[in-house]
């Protein structure tokens, strides 16, 4: 019974990586295509109890379920050690920090001194 749940959940990660290169590629010529495949991957990852990947989760609006481009209909912005992220179709705001990326460059600086 287990290898067939780590079967469909592969499956689910493999087509949920899928739909978001189908959806970059569509979103200049379709957009509405592009927001589909978005309630697609949702749908797959709440179905099979898939998390989808951080670096995509970042591409979509959670609010309104939108592929979010940078520039065309989403806005980034940096503020206060955190990436702002707009969503243009609908407002919502993501917040996402770098405290990370800041104590990186802290360690860095204290190595070289």
């Amino acid at each position: 019974m287990r290898w067939r749940k780590r079967r469909i959940q592969s499956l689910a990660r493999e087509s949920i990586e899928n739909l978001f290169e189908l959806a970059d590629e569509a979103y200049s010529s379709h957009p509405d295509r592009a927001h589909r495949y978005m309630e697609i991957v949702r749908n797959i990852s709440m179905r099979t109890r898939v998390r989808i990947p951080r670096h995509l989760k970042r591409r979509f609006c959670r609010r309104c379920h939108h592929f979010l481009v940078h520039g065309d209909n989403c806005r980034v912005r940096t503020r206060n050690g955190k990436v702002v992220v707009t969503c243009l179709d609908c407002g919502n705001v993501m917040r996402i920090p770098f405290v990370h990326e800041k104590k990186h460059r802290a360690k860095n600086l204290t190595d070289t001194r």
